[in-house]
């Protein structure tokens, strides 16, 4: 009886640490899958600000570009004479405006001179690895109006009250994607995460430099890990 005893004893021990360490091993699981995130292909996003005509080609652009299931709602703001900032957000709340927490990217544009002007990429959140050079533009470059008219004499900032992303311009967007995807089957790749928070599936990899590459070179910097590159002069 006394053996019986101890051998149940033990049973229910092992048990009770078997249970444990499932429970333990399941919270590390969800812990480890909240993290993850659909991979954005950088050198897109760049290309897509530098070829918009205006906030909803932009918008339209980047809804194309982003693989995953959220849409992307898009802010710009100008600053002053001189400086635009675009933000990329999921507007988890539907109300129109950029939230703390809801930020994907910004871009910054500012003009440095007559027929010049540089901008920058950063990252947020899940995101915020990614940072990319100051990429420098100049009158006779392809770019779209967004940009370019910022180099006319006379320019007057349009966006000094924000334009932003509605509501239901985010459900345009959703089906307009929607059908893009049908009839471009091949353009993008279904998304696909790891739990250890680094990205596959097409675009950039976070594990692999940073993002932003053009005709082979890498040009985009993850945080803590600065690179020396000059930035590339794009060309028509």
């Amino acid at each position: 009886m006394p053996g019986t005893l101890k051998l149940l004893a033990a049973a229910l021990a092992a048990a009770f640490m078997t249970q444990t360490g499932c429970e333990r091993r399941g919270n590390e699981r969800w812990a480890t899958t909240e993290n993850t995130k659909v991979a954005i292909d950088w050198d897109k996003v760049n290309e897509a600000y530098r070829m918009a005509d205006g906030p909803v080609d932009f918008e339209k652009r980047v809804n194309e570009i982003y693989p995953g299931d959220e849409v992307v709602s898009v802010a710009v703001q100008d600053l002053d004479d001189h400086v635009q900032v675009v933000t990329g957000f999921f507007d988890r709340d539907q109300s129109g405006t950029v939230q703390d927490g809801e930020k994907i990217f910004t871009i910054k544009r500012e003009v440095t001179g007559n027929g010049t002007a540089q901008y920058a990429t950063q990252g947020y959140g899940a995101y915020g690895y990614y940072h990319s050079p100051m990429i420098s533009l100049m009158t006779g470059m392809m770019m779209g109006s967004m940009i370019s008219n910022a180099f006319h004499p006379g320019y007057v900032p349009l966006y000094r009250q924000p334009y932003t992303t509605s509501v239901g311009r985010a459900g345009e967007l959703q089906h307009h994607r929607a059908s893009y995807r049908a009839q471009n089957p091949g353009s993008y790749s279904r998304p696909k995460a790891s739990g250890s928070g680094r990205s596959y599936g097409g675009g950039s990899q976070p594990g692999r430099g940073g993002g932003f590459r053009s005709g082979g070179a890498r040009f985009g910097i993850r945080r803590g890990k600065q690179r020396d590159h000059a930035p590339e002069r794009l060309t028509a």
